[in-house]
């Protein structure tokens, strides 16, 4: 299975893109991880870069592609994968497209996490996250026992610099410019499936199940 998330900022594609990789055995690509902390971080990603991922801004569609091409390029995503975060513009997508063909390979499924800019703000503002151990929290929905401290290691909690409202708010606004024209492009092309991610995770995930088994 090849299967492609998409959604706004706080929809929860990686959230259940962890559980679909877990589920299906499938590796889980996410492009904002191997932006953060991942291989591309030294190979491809300059200061120039690295500021438009903090500043919630796209990061430009020939180092995306090249971290995209490489990663897909590894073993284990020979028989399949969960892309998420790649494609963001149409031509991240037909760069895709176009490394599949000469692979022999094709997308087989994308699905469409739709989500309100009033409850993306409220979900990634209210995220914070342990500098230390990595484990993450929200200040509504999975506050700390201790408030500001992390559960685990008793580290002092911090919010991401693009988790602030101001900056999901601009995320939104590029997500809408550059992004939702793939909604079409991949509808267009009978490959997507819409879910509404406005409810808890664990509907969501029935949902996501039933659509790649085949139910929906």
């Amino acid at each position: 299975m090849r299967l492609v998330l998409l959604g706004a900022p706080g929809s929860g594609k990686g959230t259940q893109a962890k559980r679909l990789a877990e589920k299906y055995g499938l590796p889980h690509v996410s492009t904002g991880d191997i932006l953060r902390v991942g291989f591309g971080e030294g190979a491809y990603i300059d200061r120039e870069t690295r500021e438009v991922v903090r500043s919630g801004g796209l990061v430009p569609d020939r180092i995306a592609v090249e971290i995209v091409k490489k990663r897909l390029e590894e073993e284990d995503c020979r028989k399949g994968f969960i892309l998420d975060g790649f494609p963001r513009t149409l031509a991240q997508a037909e760069s895709l497209n176009g490394f599949f063909k000469e692979s022999n390979r094709a997308i087989d499924r994308v699905i469409y996490l739709e989500l309100s800019e009033q409850e993306a703000v409220k979900r990634l503002s209210g995220r914070r996250i342990c500098p230390r151990c990595g484990a993450t929290f929200h200040l509504v929905f999975n506050p700390p026992r201790i408030p500001g401290l992390c559960d685990q290691c008793r580290a002092r909690l911090s919010q991401r610099e693009d988790d602030s409202e101001l900056t999901v708010r601009e995320r939104m606004k590029t997500y809408q410019k550059e992004t939702y024209p793939l909604i079409e492009y991949y509808q267009s092309r009978g490959l997507l499936a819409k879910i509404d991610v406005n409810r808890g995770i664990e509907e969501v995930f029935e949902d996501l199940c039933k659509v790649l088994d085949g139910g929906n």
